[in-house]
């Protein structure tokens, strides 16, 4: 029989084994296309679920906030005495040292207020002497030659000559000191900023003329939620970055402030205090500054009070009670 001539049941059989391998193939093919979807879900959630928890750790159990900010003393000089500026060595934010001179005022009043007061104080002297001596001149005398009433006058006399010198003197140290602030030097170590006086201004007494920002005395501001506060102990150290900067500054939580002001706590003008009579059910987190002391710097960041850091403390676990 050719194979032409085959019956149809026999192609079939023959097609059969050709045919089957290749459906069960495709079908697995297809099982194995259905999986992969579930490996990848499930995949992504556990790189969610361990994102999540490492997001948790980081943000929740290691108190945190962006909410910092640079601070520093910052030191005002006013004259103590008026005159006009006749010295300005100094230039706006130029760095200076402590005792470097700052301003001197025109010190002509001052010399001759001095020389004044020296001149008084000779001449004071000069009357205490000759009225001590005439004191104790009738002093050594008999009622004979001179009455009581006489003596007691010349005693008088004495004293009030001895306190008038006092008084001169006292006045002449006053010119001495006046003399010595026409200078005005730094108190500090720090970087003289926004100054706006010139030479030839005229100084007056009490007025601000210069300020000083003190390098020795910078820190951070921490704002951490009421929320963290109970992770924050004394000690902990803390991770600083500042907005600009990629370089981390180490430092220490220093102190946490004790209060903060309390808007239902002020007087009206009775003294009575002001509530507001709406209390909502959703309340924020009072923020509370905690103060971090700044242990190192890099040389190339530069510390501006003012500027805005973010601040990350690492808790350490408290002391168990002895």
């Amino acid at each position: 029989m050719s194979p032409d001539e085959a019956r149809p049941e026999d192609q079939k059989l023959v097609a059969l084994p050709v045919v089957e391998p290749a459906q069960n193939a495709r079908a697995k093919r297809r099982r194995r296309f259905r999986i992969v979807p579930y490996l990848v879900t499930l995949t992504t959630v556990a790189i969610a679920a361990a994102t999540s928890w490492a997001m948790w750790n980081t943000y929740m159990e290691a108190p945190w906030t962006r909410d910092a900010t640079v601070r520093t003393y910052v030191v005002t000089k006013a004259p103590e005495v008026a005159g006009h500026i006749i010295e300005l060595p100094v230039s706006d934010n130029q760095f200076v040292h402590k005792g470097d001179l700052l301003i001197v005022i025109d010190p002509t009043d001052y010399k001759i207020a001095l020389e004044l007061a020296e001149a008084a104080v000779k001449q004071a002297e000069a009357t205490a002497e000759n009225a001590r001596i005439e004191a104790q001149r009738r002093a050594r005398l008999t009622e004979l030659a001179v009455s009581r009433e006489e003596q007691q006058s010349f005693g008088a006399t004495a004293a009030a000559d001895l306190a008038r010198l006092q008084q001169v003197i006292a006045n002449r140290n006053q010119a001495r000191v006046n003399l010595e602030r026409i200078e005005i030097r730094s108190p500090v170590n720090g970087w003289v900023t926004n100054l706006l006086v010139q030479l030839g201004d005229y100084a007056t007494v009490g007025r601000n003329v210069i300020s000083i920002v003190n390098a020795d005395t910078f820190w951070i501001d921490a704002y951490f939620e009421e929320t963290q506060l109970a992770s924050i102990r004394k000690g902990d150290p803390a991770r600083i970055r500042l907005m600009g900067y990629k370089e981390i500054l180490h430092g220490e939580v220093g102190s946490v402030s004790r209060g903060i002001t309390v808007s239902n706590a002020r007087p009206d003008l009775q003294g009575l205090a002001t509530v507001n009579p709406i209390f909502t059910w959703v309340r924020l987190a009072q923020r509370v500054p905690v103060r971090i002391h700044i242990k190192e710097v890099p040389d190339d960041v530069v510390l501006v009070a003012g500027i805005t850091a973010t601040v990350e403390v690492e808790s350490r676990p408290a002391k168990s009670p002895k």
